[in-house]
């Protein structure tokens, strides 16, 4: 179990650093965000790339709080194994980096309650209705396409995913994490 845990934090430090910003980077977020509408509520997590902390992972989900000041507070969760699994969370403060747009959010993370990660998450599209949206970090490393409704339908997945190409992503490396059902 030690071990595991020592891999887990390890992987966990190490992703935080990939979101560092390289040269040829993600592209601009596309729109403006609505920051009441987007940063509240649950978000499912439908489309990821691959991380370490994330193996064994299902119903995947990122939850938005905010406080009487706007104050944003992000608490991300899956289970491990299926959709009843065991509970995993981390969470953190989260700053709007682009205010007026945004589209760009920093993530103060910490992990087991003691170690800071920091992750940068730009918003690149969004639905007109705030139905779904597509981020990822601005190093062009993660990408993630989140829903409102944890089923949603092939065609629909199959629009989303074409989309985090067209933004100029390599889509053969998604998984999609099974979700609870309604």
């Amino acid at each position: 179990m030690r071990i595991h845990l020592v891999t887990l934090l390890s992987a966990a430090v190490l992703s935080g650093c990939q979101s560092m910003p390289r040269t040829a980077g993600a592209p601009e977020p596309l729109k403006p965000i609505d920051a009441m509408r987007l940063y509240s509520g649950t978000w499912h997590e439908i489309a990821r790339r691959p991380m370490a902390i994330t193996d064994g992972c299902v119903a995947g989900a990122t939850q938005y709080e905010r406080d009487a000041s706007g104050a944003i507070r992000v608490l991300d969760s899956c289970r491990m194994g299926s959709p009843q699994g065991e509970l995993k969370t981390v969470g953190g403060p989260g700053q709007i980096l682009d205010p007026g747009r945004n589209a760009k959010l920093r993530v103060d993370y910490s992990l087991y309650g003691f170690i800071p990660v920091t992750r940068e998450y730009w918003v690149l599209d969004r639905a007109p209705d705030y139905s779904w949206f597509i981020s990822a970090d601005p190093g062009f490393g993660d990408l993630y396409i989140f829903t409102r409704d944890p089923q949603i339908g092939a065609a629909q997945r199959k629009r989303l995913v074409s989309r985090a190409q067209e933004l100029g992503y390599d889509v053969s490396k998604l998984e999609f994490p099974e979700q609870p059902r309604r």
